[in-house]
């Protein structure tokens, strides 16, 4: 067993990024259209922050595609995906494809966000807060509506791949 101990005032980025790996974390898309078409992105920084007033966060990175149009939007819609959810994970985390073509199934809500179709849960914010954090920007939002269509087992991003229970 290697085991490797920073003590500097700031621990180096790859080591971070090696301590987190071993941090099991649920796996969210991020959907939204600021008026230029419908984006999204994986994220696995989700968390609930308030059940009165019911409000939630999440962080994306600054250089993501998707950043210009969560930054512009006034409301997003998160999806918690299940187990049978990785494909969609992977596909909202590549970089230069049209994320909303075949074989991803979509509708818009009433309000005009881009809406998963088979996604276990979904939650449409009102984008509140927008802070920037180091090289990404940690996005707060108010949950105005929400549904469930699945229950089962959750999809879990650690070690740098996705599992499930």
């Amino acid at each position: 067993m290697t085991v490797i101990v920073s003590r500097s005032s700031s621990v180096d980025a790859a080591l971070f990024r090696q301590v987190f790996r071993r941090h099991a974390a649920g796996v969210a898309i991020v959907t939204a259209d600021a008026g230029r078409g419908a984006a999204g992105v994986t994220v696995t920084s989700l968390a609930s922050l308030s059940a009165d007033p019911p409000l939630l966060s999440f962080s994306i990175n600054a250089t993501a595609s998707a950043w210009e149009h969560l930054r512009d939007a006034d409301t997003a819609v998160v999806h918690l995906l299940g187990a049978g959810h990785a494909d969609a994970a992977r596909t909202f985390a590549t970089s230069g494809i049209n994320r909303f073509g075949a074989p991803t199934r979509w509708r818009r809500l009433p309000t005009g966000e881009p809406v998963l179709d088979d996604a276990a849960a979904w939650l449409r914010i009102v984008i509140e807060h927008r802070h920037p954090a180091g090289g990404s920007h940690l996005v707060i939002g108010r949950v105005e509506e929400a549904g469930l269509t699945e229950h089962g087992a959750p999809l879990l991003y650690h070690d740098g791949d996705f599992h499930t229970l």
